[in-house]
């Protein structure tokens, strides 16, 4: 009993941990307009306070999975929270935007030892059906972290001011360390007679850094062609480097990952998913975002209290989803939980009218909630599964790092696709109003097209604009334009899940009475 009590335990801790890790990749958004004040900044250089702590999450989470496999993951765990909590401390005080920077890229470090060691971890320290109850529980943590950053940020910064989003984690880290050093039990250091392969760990930094900045200077500079040496000299990079990596992890003796799992047809279908959830789902947050507090007008803290609709699903299914796992199969219940996401996602599109509410977005979201409650738990019970012990570690990693890339891909490829069909709408319907003189038309349309969607709404209501003879018609063009911007971006999200739900039904497998159990 004794034992058992303590197992749930370390799984709060791990639990704890990963919750910090994630939440951190999206509290900071709500505080941005605060922070911007205080540092009297830009929007475009706070930028970086949000791509620094994504780039460097992506780099570091391969490495210190390996870390973890090779020299035991409590460790490196334990080691990653206390990284975590002195940066948050240090951002919590930082004098200027590049001391917070560095705070950030540090905090990161700390954030993929934290999010891709706890799932190595709980596997290791649950066998049987407990491992699946255990792995729903942290998947449900994992999808509650990330939703729930608009919640928790525009809370904490309303009551307390934007340095507390970095102080919180203080506390919560000691109790999480503490808690881990008691409860949580070691692994086996599988390389005490290995070499570390710093060759493979350099390589797989610098391809993941060359993609995802790549990616970032594409986001942040949405005029800019791929073919732009800014932008594709990056992506070539990566490409090369990531071939020169597969030559060396071939060759050396003790290889930082075992090319040997990608022959794994049921290891591809897990990754399969894992980058869509990220393209899909966990974009489609920042979108969210932007479109409840911009264009519908709520507070930030209104709007995390709305997305609740979609993130309290992880809570509720998590644990469950463990249970279910253990008697039915993973695979399917995974292929129809993104079918179902799907169709929540056509039904967001369908929402997209000039005068939206909350009350036309419900059912979809509840639907994209049930997805991500169902799938991220499955996936990470499933992922595991047929893993020697000595790769779990860097099996999560891998996981957790095609989420983070499809995070990414998401974020750039679904802002093109709404920059495009905001940029088409406007151009075909502002030269259609009838009371807008031809030079106003062309002079507010390269206003609009220049600030982008996100911005359109506050340059369409403005006091300025409500004053002119055209102002309601060109107000609902702008909305329209939008409404329209958005239709693309839900269609798009829609047949990735539908893709990824065929994707994990053929090459998925079930596998029953495992040696853990």
């Amino acid at each position: 009993m004794e034992k058992s009590y303590r197992k749930w335990i370390a799984l709060a801790a791990m639990s704890l941990g990963t919750f910090m890790g994630l939440l951190d990749v999206t509290v900071v958004n709500v505080a941005l307009p605060t922070m911007a004040d205080h540092f009297n900044e830009t929007f475009t250089n706070l930028q970086w306070v949000l791509n620094i702590y994504t780039l460097v999450l992506a780099v570091s989470l391969l490495i210190v999975s390996k870390m973890g496999d090779m020299f035991g993951r409590k460790k490196i765990f334990v080691a990653s929270i206390v990284l975590f909590v002195v940066a948050s401390a240090i951002n919590g005080m930082a004098p200027n935007l590049l001391i917070l920077n560095i705070g950030r890229a540090v905090q990161a470090i700390g954030g993929a030892g934290m999010n891709s060691l706890a799932m190595a971890l709980v596997a290791s320290n649950f066998s049987g059906k407990q491992r699946g109850v255990a792995l729903g529980i942290l998947g449900s943590v994992i999808g509650m972290s990330t939703a729930s950053g608009p919640l928790i940020g525009g809370y904490l910064v309303g009551q307390f001011g934007w340095a507390s989003i970095f102080y919180v984690n203080v506390p919560v880290g000691i109790i999480t360390v503490l808690l881990a050093v008691i409860f949580v039990k070691e692994t086996p250091s599988y390389g005490a007679n290995t070499r570390i392969d710093f060759a493979g760990m350099l390589l797989s930094a610098a391809t993941l850094f060359s993609l995802i900045y790549g990616l970032i200077e594409k986001e942040g500079h949405t005029t800019w062609a791929w073919t732009d040496v800014r932008v594709a000299g990056w992506l070539g990079a990566a490409v090369v480097l990531f071939a020169i990596f597969i030559v060396v992890e071939r060759t050396v003796k003790d290889p930082m990952i075992d090319l040997q799992m990608f022959k794994s047809v049921h290891f591809i279908g897990t990754i399969i998913v894992a980058l869509a959830l990220g393209v899909a789902v966990y974009s489609f947050n920042a979108f969210l975002t932007v479109l409840m507090q911009n264009y519908i007008g709520y507070s930030a803290l209104q709007t995390g209290v709305r997305q609740l609709t979609i993130s309290i699903w992880s809570l509720i299914l998590g644990p469950v989803t463990g249970i279910l796992g253990a008697r039915f199969s993973k695979r399917k219940m995974i292929g129809f939980s993104l079918f179902l996401g799907g169709i929540g996602f056509l039904l967001m599109m369908n929402a997209m009218t000039l005068h939206l509410s909350f009350s036309n977005m419900w059912p979809a979201m509840i639907l994209m909630g049930i997805t991500n409650g169902m799938v991220n738990p499955l996936l990470n019970t499933a992922g595991m599964e047929g893993v020697a012990p000595q790769e779990m570690g860097m099996a999560s990693g891998l996981i957790n790092v095609f989420r983070q890339i499809g995070t990414t891909v998401g974020i750039v490829g679904l802002g093109l696709i709404q920059d495009h069909r905001y940029d088409a709408y406007l151009n075909a319907h502002l030269g259609k109003i009838a009371a807008m003189p031809a030079e106003a038309a062309s002079a507010l349309k390269k206003v609009l097209i220049d600030a982008g969607p996100f911005a359109g709404h506050g340059v369409a209501f403005s006091s300025r604009i409500g004053k002119m003879p055209f102002a309601h018609d060109f107000q609902n063009v702008v909305l329209g334009a939008y409404g329209d911007s958005m239709k693309g971006i839900t269609l798009t999200a829609a047949m990735v899940l539908f893709v990824a739900g065929a994707s994990a039904l053929l090459f998925m497998r079930d596998h029953r009475g495992s040696r853990d159990e």
